[in-house]
C-alpha cells in the first residue's frame, strides 16, 4: 500500500454529529458496519526505552508503530500490523496471527507467527527489549468514498487499560478515558486528492488540525 494523507482533528459531540449530518449525502458508511459504530481494540508495542511514544510526542517526521488489533471484542481474527508515518503521510502493513501466537506474545513475549511482519516484530522483541504496553479501545463510526478512496473515521469514547493479559478478554476491565469528556477525534484518509465537495461538506476550516495519537493519549492518561 502506498502512502495515504491522514487529517486529525478533535471534536467535541455536537462537532461530530453535525459533520456527519453534512457528509451523508455525499459519502456512504462502511459495509463492514453494522450499526451505528463497531468497536476497535489495539494492543500497543514499545522498547525499554519507550521510543515509540517519545517519537510521537516529539513529532518525529518518520517512525513506525506496531500493534496487534481486533473487532467488536472477535479474537477470531486477529491483525498485527505496522503503520508507518512519513510527516504528513501514512501507510499500514499487516497480516493474521493466530489467537494462541497472540497469547504466547503476551503471555510469554513470543510471536511464533511465520509472517514476514511477525518475524520482524519478534526480532525487535529481542533486540529492542519490545514489549506489549497498553491497550487502546474506541468505537468507530466510518465513511468512505470511491473518488479519492477517502475514508472518514468518528473515533468516539477513546479509553485505554494498562494491562495487556486483559486483551483477549470479552469487556475490559479496568479502562480509563484517555480524553476528556465530550472530545473525540476526526480523521480523514485519502490518496491524492480529497475531492472539493467532500472538503465543503465537512467544513474542516472551522477545525483546528491535530497530531493526536491515542496510543499517546492512553499512555499519558495512567
Amino acid at each position: 500500500m502506498e502512502y495515504r494523507h491522514e487529517l486529525k482533528f478533535q471534536v467535541t459531540l455536537m462537532e461530530l454529529e453535525k459533520i456527519k449530518y453534512r457528509l451523508e449525502p455525499v459519502l456512504s458508511y462502511d459495509s463492514h458496519q453494522a450499526g451505528d459504530f463497531y468497536t476497535v481494540r489495539s494492543l500497543y508495542f514499545d522498547d525499554i526505552y519507550d521510543s515509540c511514544l517519545f517519537e510521537n510526542e516529539s513529532g518525529v517526521g518518520s517512525r513506525a508503530k506496531y500493534r496487534i488489533r481486533i473487532y467488536n471484542g472477535n479474537p477470531d481474527l486477529i491483525h498485527l500490523e505496522k503503520k508507518y508515518k512519513e510527516r504528513e503521510m501514512t501507510r499500514k502493513k499487516r497480516e493474521e496471527v493466530s489467537r494462541e501466537e497472540c497469547q504466547a506474545l503476551i503471555r510469554e513475549g513470543k510471536l511464533g507467527g511465520h509472517g514476514a511482519l511477525a518475524k520482524e516484530l519478534a526480532y525487535r522483541m529481542q533486540s529492542k527489549g519490545m514489549t506489549p504496553k497498553c491497550i487502546v479501545e474506541y468505537d468507530r463510526c466510518a465513511m468512505v468514498n470511491e473518488v479519492g478512496n477517502v475514508r472518514v473515521t468518528f473515533d468516539m469514547n477513546v479509553r485505554g487499560c494498562a494491562n495487556p493479559e486483559n486483551f483477549l478478554d470479552g469487556p475490559l476491565e479496568g479502562c480509563y478515558n484517555a480524553m476528556p469528556p465530550n472530545m473525540h477525534i476526526l480523521e480523514i484518509k485519502y490518496d491524492e486528492l480529497l475531492p472539493r465537495y467532500i472538503l465543503q461538506a465537512a467544513d474542516l476550516n472551522t477545525l483546528q488540525r491535530q497530531a493526536v495519537s491515542k496510543y499517546c493519549l492512553v499512555r499519558g492518561s495512567y
